[in-house]
């Protein structure tokens, strides 16, 4: 049976992703000088302008609007006609401490309250978290949004590397895959749309970025004379970033995971600490979920974690192989249970989850990157 499956990616440069970024540079800063800060930091950016808001609890005492210059300094905003300026943009920090009820449920956790001898944490929020794995590629992602992340990610190398010196940091792109049962055969579709200046002929354009960007990234053997390409099918994108559209941190959830290929609980990772299980339990269901595929347990594995507010071990484990296990998935259950430790103490520990790495996940997606603790493959 023939379908289709799309996913989407964007570049440092989109200004949701501006704001992800800006607020993992806090959150690094942090916990560069405070591993056990507690950060749940929020950016919204607009026109010239943009908000830092949220709360931290920290012994780390930096400069956050210096911070954020440098961000959007690296990213390549540096004209407030097309986008932003770094130099002159307004930032306003209105930043308070973690509220004391969440603190009391974090700090000690209902277990460690009730007598059990549980040096965990409590779980920072109630929530559900998924991992995904497959073996579509040799990352243990979908091909949909692995593809889409790359070509993103290419468009901001070739322009920060001169190949192509008239783009901007704004950007989209989207990928369509052609499956044949669960296997996929072709790229049907490639949907680019990149923010340039206004003196480039959108022919000169569209030529490039098939060139540079679309044929350098995807291997020729899943294009053919079929593929559709979509190059800025507006056919103009000059102002971009916030200037164009507002950003907001969080809002990439499905660019940030699994391209809308797996399930998604719904919390955002960007600006939070390890304490928040949105974002380290997400982590360590990925690792998790690699890793029964990588030992040859399933081609395709989905783990759901849920927990409470205060509450340190998980209320509930499921998961999902679609069919392809090798074993019965409750003995993949009963071996998560006994080989992992899924209280967020646990899992930050597991994974080194108080260094200041976020900002090398801000960017083309959370999963699929080598050099990431939840990324590592082991004997299980």
């Amino acid at each position: 049976m023939r379908k289709l499956f799309t996913s989407e990616s964007v570049t440092e440069g989109h200004p949701d992703k501006l704001c992800d970024y800006i607020s993992d540079s806090v959150l690094d800063a942090c916990l560069a000088l405070d591993p056990y800060s507690r950060v749940a930091c929020e950016t919204v950016a607009g026109k010239g302008e943009v908000v830092i808001t949220g709360e931290i609890t920290s012994n780390a005492n930096i400069n956050i609007e210096e911070i954020a210059r440098t961000a959007i300094k690296e990213i390549g905003y540096d004209n407030k006609d097309l986008d932003m300026d770094y130099k002159t943009c307004d930032i306003h920090v209105n930043i308070s401490k973690q509220s004391p009820d969440i603190a009391m449920g974090v700090d000690t956790s209902l277990e460690k309250k009730q007598g059990a001898n549980l040096t965990s944490e409590g779980a920072g929020d109630q929530g559900i978290m998924f991992g995904y794995a497959c073996s579509e590629t040799d990352a243990y992602m979908p091909l949909p949004i692995y593809l889409a992340h790359k070509l993103s990610k290419r468009l901001s190398e070739v322009r920060k590397q001169n190949i192509l010196p008239y783009l901007r940091p704004d950007g989209k792109t989207q990928v369509t895959i052609e499956y044949k049962g669960d296997k996929p055969v072709r790229v049907d579709t490639v949907v680019v749309s990149t923010q340039h200046k206004e003196e480039i002929e959108l022919e000169v354009l569209r030529k490039d970025i098939i060139q540079h960007v679309i044929k350098y990234i995807i291997p020729k053997e899943l294009l053919d004379d079929q593929t559709k390409y979509y190059i800025n099918p507006t056919g103009r994108f000059v102002i971009g970033g916030p200037l164009g559209d507002s950003g907001l941190t969080g809002r990439k959830i499905i660019v940030d995971t699994y391209g809308g290929y797996s399930r998604h609980g719904g919390g955002a990772f960007s600006g939070k600490d390890p304490t928040k299980v949105d974002r380290s339990a997400a982590y360590m269901a990925r690792f998790i979920a690699k890793n029964i595929v990588a030992n040859g347990y399933a081609s395709k594995c989905e783990i759901q974690f849920s927990y409470a507010i205060g509450v340190a071990k998980p209320v509930s484990i499921y998961v999902d192989t679609f069919g392809t296990a090798t074993i019965p998935e409750d003995q993949i259950v009963k071996l998560i249970y006994n080989r992992f430790e899924l209280t967020p103490r646990g899992i930050i520990e597991y994974l080194g989850l108080r260094n200041p790495i976020y900002t090398k996940t801000t960017n083309y997606g959370h999963f699929g990157k080598d050099d990431l603790p939840w990324e590592k493959i082991i004997k299980i």
